[in-house]
């Protein structure tokens, strides 16, 4: 099931979300150790789409994420820590981590044939949307609305400086419903491999929410089809469950690499 998964993910993307400053300016809140929350990097439009999910003060002060998706006969477990972005996903047939220097895996059926360096933060990206984009590194800017099904969806098209994550000549555009703010598609293309732009963007669609502590995080998100450039029918569906989100970091060592596991080049 986890080479399914990789096929699937191998023909989606992969992105390291990092911010950079913007003009337009919005109060600056300060959050639980003192911080400030400096929401003048950002659009105007975007801090609201922040609120609209619970506020990037409330996110800023979780250390810990994990949520599971569910596979045939098990769930595969994502750990994150949200401040080092450190990770661990964890399956009864394998584990993949990244511990700040380097990717591991602990292969314990011999049979991975996924590339672990490709997928560790993947789906947590997807997954930590609309909150991602405010990483650093990132450039914003104002595009046409996205319409489906005769529906509006202002949005902004978001950008990296060079050098920035594993994929820097990646472009994604975030749209959201014009009366809550909440985020409702994610585009993107695809540079990771090839390393050169790409005018291909893929659609995916943030329809159901769940209240996760005080953020709403995806309860599902479904890729589209896209045919000469217009969105489609849906696709692909992945759902995730039992979503947690903690203040408190995990153990020291938890994102170590095991013994027995290999370190991925």
């Amino acid at each position: 099931m986890m080479n399914k998964l990789y096929l699937l993910v191998l023909a989606l993307a992969v992105f390291s979300c990092k911010q950079a400053p913007n003009k337009e300016k919005a109060a600056a809140p300060v959050d639980e150790v003192g911080k400030m929350v400096d929401s003048d990097k950002y659009p105007t439009e975007l801090n609201k789409v922040f609120e609209a999910h619970g506020g990037l003060k409330a996110w800023k002060s979780y250390k810990t994420l994990i949520f599971e998706m569910p596979k045939e006969g098990f769930n595969e477990v994502q750990t994150i820590d949200l401040h080092k972005r450190f990770d661990k996903i964890s399956t009864p047939a394998n584990t993949i981590g990244f511990d700040g220097k380097e990717v591991w895996l602990l292969d314990k059926t011999g049979d991975y044939e996924g590339k672990p360096k490709f997928y560790h933060n993947l789906m947590f990206y997807f997954y930590a949307m609309p909150f991602v984009l405010s990483d650093d590194g990132i450039k914003y800017e104002e595009v046409d609305a996205m319409v489906y099904d005769g529906v509006s969806y202002p949005g902004y098209k978001i950008s990296y400086n060079a050098g920035v994550g594993s994929s820097s000549t990646d472009e994604y555009y975030i749209h959201y419903d014009a009366d809550t703010y909440q985020m409702k598609w994610l585009g993107y293309t695809m540079t990771y491999f090839s390393g050169e732009p790409s005018d291909k963007i893929s659609w995916i669609n943030y329809a159901e929410w769940n209240k996760v502590d005080e953020v709403l995080l995806p309860k599902a998100i479904t890729w589209h089809k896209v045919e000469e450039g217009e969105v489609k029918e849906p696709a692909k569906t992945v759902n995730f469950e039992n979503a947690s989100i903690s203040t408190q970091a995990q153990p020291k060592g938890f994102y170590s690499k095991p013994e027995n596991a290999v370190t991925v080049q």
